[in-house]
């Protein structure tokens, strides 16, 4: 009982470790992703990052990395998954964010960790604390202080609503569908449907945009500045933080998996500061702190009710 004990710690700890590894890569992505749109529109930027993420998974299964048994299982699921996120998400997200202002599209993404955590109930039987809701709650105050800090810019309409709303939706169904085929399908498998749907989808997208024309198609690589970001986008955004994605909620329940997601807020206004010298407060560092602090009183709620549970069956 000890040892089993101490091996889900130790699988704990290695879950939390890949959530922080996950969500500040994806913090990064909003300064990569703005230096690659100089040079391109969102959909060839898109099809170039998830079209060269599935050839750097494809070329992983003949690696000892690519966990990849699916003879007996359905497809159903991944492809469901693959067309939640990125798909649909990314959609959402870009003419929500686009139709919308920074308060309002910050807040509804925000929102993302604790829809999650309220339907893990019914739909997968995962019951947080009290506790842990509230310092979800605390992060969503933390992102939503950043916002209100941000240039208020771009009008409200129902385009940028339904937009977000479609966002949040399907991120909240990708974590749950996730979570619940996580004992059937590894995260390799899980990943590479993922980026697979995405890479075929917004690649046909891009292909009609450029009316075919594969010059213009290849014309945005031949930059220095944008092939960087698009493989840091491809391999760190994609590869990377999906496939820690779904290890994080294969290991972790909803609550504590999707507590690290306002972490992405905080990475990207610590990046913006430093890097692109972007303008920062004191009442800013004290939202980040919000947010640190909901993440942490999260996982530290978590733990302390495993620990009083163990005690118990003692």
């Amino acid at each position: 009982m000890i040892m089993l004990r101490e091996q889900n710690n130790r699988q704990h700890r290695q879950a939390i470790a890949a959530a922080i590894v996950g969500h500040s890569f994806w913090g990064l992505s909003f300064m990569a992703s703005r230096v690659a749109l100089n040079s391109t529109p969102v959909i060839l930027l898109l099809s170039h990052r998830f079209l060269l993420a599935f050839l750097v998974m494809t070329v992983l299964l003949f690696t000892p990395l690519g966990a990849f048994r699916l003879r007996g299982k359905s497809l159903f699921p991944l492809l469901i998954l693959g067309l939640l996120e990125p798909v649909i998400y990314f959609f959402g997200e870009q003419y929500g964010i686009l139709h919308s202002s920074t308060v309002f599209s910050g807040v509804m993404i925000a929102l993302i960790p604790i829809a999650s955590t309220l339907l893990a109930i019914p739909f997968l039987g995962e019951k947080p604390t009290m506790k842990q809701i509230f310092f979800c709650a605390l992060s969503v105050g933390g992102v939503a202080g950043i916002g209100l800090l941000t240039n208020n810019s771009g009008s409200l309409d129902w385009i940028g609503v339904a937009g977000l709303l479609t966002a949040v939706l399907s991120a909240v169904a990708y974590t749950l569908l996730n979570r619940g085929i996580s004992e059937r399908y590894t995260p390799f498998e899980r990943t590479y449907f993922m980026l697979g749907f995405g890479a075929l989808v917004f690649t046909v997208m891009a292909a009609f945009s450029v009316h075919g024309d594969l010059s213009q198609y290849v014309k945005p690589l031949e930059e220095r500045d944008y092939l960087l970001s698009v493989l840091f986008l491809s391999v760190c955004c994609s590869v990377v933080a999906y496939f820690l994605s779904s290890y994080v909620l294969t290991k972790l329940p909803v609550a504590r998996a999707t507590a690290f997601s306002n972490l992405t807020t905080a990475v990207s206004v610590f990046a913006g500061t430093v890097f692109l010298h972007e303008p920062f407060s004191v009442v800013g560092l004290l939202c980040c702190a919000l947010i640190l602090i909901g993440i942490y009183g999260v996982q530290r709620g978590a733990a302390h009710e495993e620990k009083e549970h163990s005690q118990g069956e003692k």
